[in-house]
């Protein structure tokens, strides 16, 4: 970000980026036991009851049915979406890809055990599970494209950019961008 963008933040904060949302996702491939464990994995990090996504077609293959649970999910906003996205940077050793941004203000990144999260204690009855983190970020307004009555468009400059992000990350969790 140049000297004016960071200038131009300052008189107006309509232009600051925010953290919206943290999306968690564990993959199980399958029902049963390991969803409920994988379930009960993402309830221990968060606080909160993860919903259950069912596959959307059928894979003989991989013995997977439509319509059958096979990964848990849980989306977290405000304050605890940050406590729990600076815990899951720490588990990535504080570096995202560059790559991981896309031009509208989101970042993905994988976990591949969540015992490297700070504070989660393996158990041997639950196992390993690996997950996906989803974030996204916007800047105030963004809401107008989203409302039911009168949705209307969002200016470019409205909108996150992928330097903007990357400097987001930066000096709000001290990432560095690789």
């Amino acid at each position: 970000m140049t000297a004016e963008t960071a200038s131009v933040e300052k008189q107006n904060p309509m232009l600051a980026p925010r953290l919206a949302k943290v999306t968690l996702n564990i993959a199980v491939g399958k029902s049963g036991e390991q969803l409920e464990k994988a379930v009960k994995v993402l309830e221990n990090l968060t606080g909160q009851t993860p919903s259950q996504r069912n596959a959307k077609k059928t894979i003989r293959d991989f013995g997977v049915h439509k319509g059958e649970p096979i990964a848990a999910t849980v989306t977290l906003r405000k304050s605890v979406a940050l406590d729990t996205l600076k815990r899951l940077l720490q588990a990535k050793g504080n570096t995202i890809k560059a790559s991981s941004f896309d031009g509208m203000g989101n970042v993905s990144f994988g976990i591949r055990e969540h015992i490297d999260i700070p504070g989660m204690k393996y158990d041997p009855e639950l196992g390993i599970f690996g997950m996906d983190v989803a974030v996204s970020l916007e800047k105030p307004g963004m809401r107008v494209s989203r409302r039911r009555r009168s949705p209307g468009n969002v200016p470019l400059k409205q909108r996150v950019s992928r330097e903007e992000a990357q400097e987001f990350f930066r000096k709000q969790f001290g990432v560095e961008v690789t």
